[in-house]
């Protein structure tokens, strides 16, 4: 039995990983992060120019919860693509490295700076 809490939350993610292309919960904002993972991964989606919606998660106790049972993911950041669970700090570097980032935005039509992509990778090499 899930409360009423559990069940808000959870319509409040669905409804934000649908309603915008790309969405990152994090730990602060993408302006101001508040740990160095979310840091990481919302510098990535800055640097690639990539227009992102920022949830930050210490700002509500449900949603910071909700995410994770939402995703089945037991950590912060979280990336969404399209309404699709991709992955956390860990992945998204890997796949920034190995250009699969670069592929799922191709391929969800989402825009994003292919050079700056590149110099993360060369940067990285």
């Amino acid at each position: 039995m899930t409360d009423a809490n559990t069940s808000d939350a959870n319509t409040r993610i669905k409804d934000t990983v649908t309603a915008h292309p790309v969405v990152l919960f994090m730990k602060g904002t993408k302006s101001m992060p508040q740990c160095g993972f979310s840091s990481r991964v919302a510098g990535v989606l800055n640097y690639m120019g990539v227009d992102f919606t920022d949830v930050n998660v210490l700002e509500d106790a449900d949603i910071r919860q909700g995410i994770k049972d939402y995703s089945d993911w037991p950590t912060i950041p979280q990336l969404y693509v399209k309404g699709e669970f991709v992955g956390g700090c860990d992945i998204i570097t890997e796949m920034t490295l190995s250009g699969e980032l670069d592929q799922l935005f191709e391929t969800s039509g989402v825009t994003y700076d292919k050079d700056a992509a590149e110099k993360i990778r060369e940067a990285n090499g």
